[in-house]
């Protein structure tokens, strides 16, 4: 079955759309290697892994070993969020100690602790905009925005009520304190490329 025929059959079964139909019509999809595909408000948007985009996300991940393991860590990995048709495939996520998927192999958003996005220029919008609201709405303590376009970075804490209420904003170089969050550590960014 095509990815078409599979719309047309639901739109006559009149069936709801739901994260897990739109996730098997991408695997269906031939996605071009080197591109990461997710779904943030029934949209799906697909963008290409630069190596600037790939540095960051590897020197955050190496840095958040010191206290993660790493079966607590994740990139590029399916998370379902509320709101509709949020299923967001974070470039960093570190969850909880006593974090365990659901019965369908899926990593909780509950359960998650820090959550890093790297911007890219075609989907910026959506981790300033959307993303962040439902980071904030879903409870996330640490949400971090890394910017190489602008060369700086945007630490989102303390979400209540469906909104951030701690933002910090600083250049590369300067550290990233997690002392006071669930994350318990310093990040450096003064080895983050820059585009």
């Amino acid at each position: 079955m095509t990815v078409l025929e599979d719309r047309i059959e639901m739109a006559e079964s009149g069936d709801e759309l739901t994260l897990d139909m739109m996730f098997e019509w991408l695997e269906k999809m031939p996605i071009p290697e080197g591109y990461k595909a997710e779904i943030v408000g029934g949209h799906i948007f697909m963008t290409p892994q630069r190596d600037t985009h790939f540095q960051i996300i590897l020197d955050v991940l190496e840095q958040l070993r010191a206290k993660y393991p790493r079966k607590r860590l994740a990139s590029d990995v399916r998370i379902d969020f509320p709101g509709r048709l949020n299923g967001f495939a974070c470039d960093v996520a570190a969850f909880a100690d006593h974090s365990v998927k659901d019965s369908r192999g899926h990593w909780r958003y509950q359960d998650v602790e820090f959550i890093a996005e790297v911007i890219s220029r075609d989907t910026a919008a959506n981790d300033y905009g959307p993303k962040k609201d439902t980071y904030a709405a879903a409870g996330v303590p640490v949400y971090l925005i890394v910017d190489p376009y602008t060369a700086e970075w945007h630490l989102h804490t303390l979400p209540k009520d469906g909104t951030y209420h701690g933002d910090v904003s600083f250049g590369f170089g300067e550290e990233i304190d997690l002392n006071r969050t669930a994350v318990g550590l310093v990040l450096k960014t003064d080895e983050f490329p820059r585009d």
